[in-house]
């Protein structure tokens, strides 16, 4: 062994044991030999001398970095050398062929690497300079399996590097590709297919594996060759033989079934395909995916030749439009299809997607078809079988998919992916055959219903998931009627009770196909009795399984929201039904559950207010359903606010959860009920929101800094505004002075919100409540907010700064909500003016800089606002002195025309020119309030220190004293441009 051969073996040591700095010399060692001009002599005689893989493949690998690099630039010597010498290794030709067949025997990466050498040597110089090198190989096969197994291994590689269109190809690759595939038409495309056949009848009962090679590479090659060189007397029955013969190697079957796929796909005029495709009476190969083990490989490669037919046939149907031709391929397609339902009912296969999006073609086309034959409504209903098959899920699973665990929440996701195209399939039969579809549910329904087979739980998950899935494509019409099909599947749906009901996705499937159908029970009373008992029993509410009965708890809310009228008679009934229910919610362990999700259980609430809370309930029972309700939740309440300080922590958590859950269960409660009801019609129910809400904000003072609490009185309280109204007003003061105590910058957002919610509502009625809380409010948002800009950029995407952000653009929003609700007074108030300074200041400087156009357009909208609250002169004094000074000086220049001007501003953006509109509208609204001074200010300390021509601004007064603010807007946008050119942005802000 020579120091090449130790340094490759070194460079190619797996076992971590190699010294690192020895890798790197022997990396060195071998680098300088490949810089070696006689580095090509180097590699052909170590690949014909060495025994080890890794000196072979460090030659072959480096030889074909030498081609792909320095070959067009070497001698027409040097390229003899090389061509002749990996030609005599591939073929056993002119050298010691002892020494050759060690390389042709060998690993198949070395053989790979060597058929890749050759492959680039025929990318370079094929046809040109070296025409005869498929030719010469044609007549080195007779060698035998060593040298077929070579050309076969060429050729793959040929089409995988460079022919192929599987891989994305360079315009260089494409060109190179169409120069090869013309001269091998030209040149010895016969040739090859004959040799492809003299050895798969020579070799294929001693050679199947070589034989299934050489198949592989025929398949790869028959999309461009002349398919009159394939489907003959001679080649088309040995390919039909080799797929059909029992006792051959399933892996020679299933390559020969390959080729056949590619001669059904090849591309061809259409009228000539459908000829070609009847000519191969296919119909032999249908039995063999019953007789063939349904999960092997060559059961999946029949597969995909049945299903690829059929896609031809129907495209051909599609394409041709002479009734011979359409009924030759109807005849086909109904010979085909028994055998592509099996399939996919029965074999598990990788092709079933392909075979999905075949149906679906072939339902779309059925559409155009009517009436429909028999035999092809027979067809649909086969497709339905096949849907309902396939979506089963696999009993393996049922434990882990009831439990939710890991592993089923896997299965369940993966199922609703491979779901989505089937159940679009059957939704498009639906539309074409709506009886045969409607007829399919229910008989697999009752099959499923009346079975007690291992796979029950299964078939009537999926039984339902068809009659789920087909409702989307029922019409509301269809629905309210509630006749014919529909209707009796309705009343089976309802009517029916499971043996797996406990199991919880047949649970879920039932209750939310129920309410899918929910618009046939609104028209049909008979229904409701029906409806109710699904939800309150052991099959929803009820439900063992707390993820379905909280499911049910959603649905059942949304069932009252659309029935609720219906369900008075039963009020009585349905408070009996879920009156354990109501107490567990409340209850320790309950709280103590993991919630999923929005689906915490509280829509019971919901949906018992949505009950009680309509004026179709009589006064008296409504205040005797509402007090049964609310006394025993605030008694809980209170009981725990009266030992609050005594609690020791573990109590105090498990009692603060409780508090929680109470407070969400009379927030949704509260939704069932609206303003007029409580305060004008029936104010003895508001009287018991009232007094609820004096329990809940005793809960901010027993626990003042437990956040999600405060956010579930926040919420509270936001019901109670808008179900109490006005009379709401004497709870507020005690309520926000509570929520701002130590408040978060997260709490302070949700304090504004309420906050502007009062403003929206009650607007000026509220003045004396926010002149108040604004002070405080002020000092808390200064002391919080940054003056200047919230650091940006790397480093500071942390939840502070997204808090403080979020903070900000709610002040700018309240802010905004304030001025434009005529409470701008506010800022005014003693205890608020010592803030209006530093507000403006922050107002100014967010209208110039801010990132976000549109927190810059509301600061502009605000300005606006204040100036024609405050510049207005009746009585000839300043409502606020310095106010008008500081907005020209500072407003006026700085926002109106410096941060304009700025490249920053970004005028193609459509944002950017809503908020250049405002700019323009402040802009009006100073003219209009202050007149010549205005204008004089704005245009000789504004636009022309910009070095704004003097017919343009005077063209700007013009437009400014004019009356159409668009004409001003696009002047002012075409000033701005003009301006910028000249300054070529360099304008600083004052």
């Amino acid at each position: 062994m020579d120091d090449l051969e130790k340094a490759i073996l070194i460079m190619f040591d797996e076992t971590n044991n190699m010294d690192s700095n020895l890798k790197l010399k022997a990396n060195e060692y071998c680098d300088k030999i490949k810089a070696e001009s006689a580095i090509c002599s180097v590699c052909v005689e170590k690949l014909c001398f060495s025994n080890i893989a890794q000196v072979q493949f460090w030659c072959l690998q480096t030889l074909h970095e030498i081609i792909r690099v320095r070959y067009p630039w070497m001698s027409v010597d040097e390229k003899y050398f090389i061509r002749n010498s990996v030609f005599s290794i591939v073929c056993l030709e002119g050298i010691d062929e002892n020494h050759a067949l060690r390389i042709l025997r060998g690993p198949a990466f070395i053989k790979n690497k060597l058929a890749q050498v050759l492959v680039t040597l025929i990318y370079l110089d094929y046809p040109l300079n070296w025409p005869s090198v498929f030719v010469d190989f044609l007549s080195h096969l007779r060698k035998g399996p060593v040298v077929i197994d070579m050309f076969c291994r060429v050729l793959n590689t040929l089409d995988d590097e460079l022919i192929s269109m599987d891989y994305p190809r360079t315009p260089e690759e494409v060109t190179a590709a169409g120069r090869i595939k013309d001269a091998i038409r030209q040149q010895c495309v016969s040739p090859i297919v004959g040799a492809w056949y003299d050895i798969l009848s020579m070799y294929k009962n001693s050679d199947q594996e070589l034989c299934a090679s050489v198949l592989d590479t025929m398949r790869r090659y028959i999309s461009w060759i002349d398919i009159g060189l394939v489907v003959n007397d001679v080649i088309l029955p040995l390919l039909f033989e080799l797929t059909l013969v029992d006792r051959l190697l399933e892996q020679l079957r299933g390559a020969a079934a390959g080729c056949l796929l590619a001669v059904v796909s090849k591309r061809m005029d259409h009228q000539a395909k459908l000829t070609l495709l009847q000519s191969l009476q296919i119909s032999r190969v249908f039995g063999m995916v019953a007789a063939e083990d349904s999960d092997s490989e060559l059961v999946a490669k029949v597969a995909s030749l049945l299903t690829g037919y059929a896609v031809e046939v129907l495209e051909c149907f599609k394409r041709l439009s002479s009734e011979d031709s359409k009924s030759n391929s109807l005849e086909l397609l109904n010979e085909v299809l028994p055998s592509v339902f099996y399939v996919l009912q029965k074999c598990e296969l990788d092709s079933a997607f392909s075979i999905v999006q075949f149906l679906s073609g072939y339902v779309a086309t059925m559409k155009s078809l009517s009436p429909l034959t028999e035999k092809q409504l027979l067809h649909l209903s086969q497709i339905l079988e096949v849907i309902h098959a396939q979506i089963c899920y696999d009993p393996v699973y049922r434990h882990n998919l009831d439990v939710l665990d890991k592993i089923g929440r896997e299965e369940e996701d993966r199922m609703v992916e491979f779901r989505k195209d089937l159940l679009v399939l059957l939704r498009s039969v639906g539309r074409v055959a709506p009886d045969v579809t409607q007829m399919f549910i229910r008989s697999s329904i009752v099959s499923a219903a009346a079975s007690s087979s291992d796979r029950n739980v299964e078939e009537v998950e999926a039984s339902l998931t068809l009659f789920f899935a087909y409702g989307e494509s029922i019409s509301d019409e269809v629905l309210r009627n509630g006749s014919g099909l529909v209707g009796e599947l309705v009343t089976m749906l309802l009517s029916t009770r499971f043996s797996c009901h406990s199991n919880r996705l047949v649970a879920l499937i039932y209750l939310e196909t129920i309410f899918r159908y929910i618009k046939a029970v609104q028209e049909n009373s008979q229904f409701i009795h029906f409806v109710l008992a699904a939800f309150l029993d052991e099959r929803g509410i009820h439900h063992p399984n707390i993820n379905v009965s909280r499911r049910a708890s959603y649905l059942f809310m949304r069932v009252v929201k659309l029935l609720k009228v219906k369900f008075v008679p039963y009020i009585e009934t349905i408070l009996t039904s879920l009156q354990d229910t109501v107490a567990r919610f409340t209850s320790s362990n309950f709280a103590s559950d993991e919630l999923s999700g929005s689906e915490d259980g509280s829509h019971i609430f919901e949906a018992i207010g949505l009950l009680i809370g309509m004026e179709d309930v009589p006064l008296e029972k409504q205040s005797d359903y509402l007090s049964s309700l609310l006394k025993p939740l605030c008694q809980q309440v209170e009981a725990v606010l009266m030992n609050a300080k005594a609690l020791i922590p573990e109590e105090a958590a498990a009692k603060i959860t409780t508090i929680q859950q109470i407070i969400m269960a009379i927030n949704a409660l509260s939704k069932g009920f609206n303003e007029r009801l409580v305060t004008t019609s029936r104010p003895a129910i508001g009287l018991m929101f009232k007094q609820t809400l004096d329990v809940l904000l005793q809960v901010l003072v027993a626990f003042p800094k437990i956040e999600p609490l405060r956010t579930k009185v926040l919420s509270f309280i936001h019901r109670m505004v808008e179900i109490l109204g006005a009379s709401v007003f004497p709870y507020l003061p005690k309520a926000l002075e509570q929520l701002l105590e130590d408040s978060e910058p997260k709490e302070m957002v949700g304090f504004l919100v309420l906050l502007n919610q009062l403003i929206c509502k009650f607007s000026t009625s509220v003045h004396g409540i926010l002149e108040d809380v604004f002070p405080t409010i002020a000092s808390r948002i200064f002391s919080i907010i940054p003056r200047d800009l919230i650091p940006s950029g790397p480093g500071t995407n942390i939840e502070e700064i997204r808090e403080l952000q979020e903070l900000q653009r709610m002040v700018y929003t309240f802010l905004h909500v304030i001025t434009t609700h005529d409470l701008s007074s506010i800022f005014l108030s003693p205890k608020s003016r010592s803030y209006l300074e530093p507000m403006m200041q922050l107002l100014l400087n967010t209208s110039c800089n801010h990132k976000d156009i549109l927190v810059r357009k509301a600061c502009v909208q605000i300005f606006i606002k204040l100036i024609k609250d405050w510049c207005a002169r009746p009585s000839g004094e300043e409502k606020v002195p310095g106010f008008q000074s500081f907005i020209m000086e500072g407003f006026a220049t700085n926002c109106c025309l410096y941060s304009v001007l700025d490249k920053s501003f970004e005028l193609h953006d459509a944002n950017t020119l809503i908020l250049l509109g405002e700019i323009v509208v402040a802009q009006k609204v100073m003219y209009e309030q202050f007149g010549q001074d205005f204008l004089v200010h704005f245009v000789s300390k504004g636009i022309l220190t910009a070095h704004c021509p003097q017919d343009l601004a005077e063209q700007y007064c013009q437009k400014l004293q004019g009356s159409d603010i668009k004409a001003l807007k696009s002047f002012y946008q075409s000033l701005i441009e003009s301006l910028r050119v000249q300054q070529n942005g360099s304008l600083v802000f004052r």
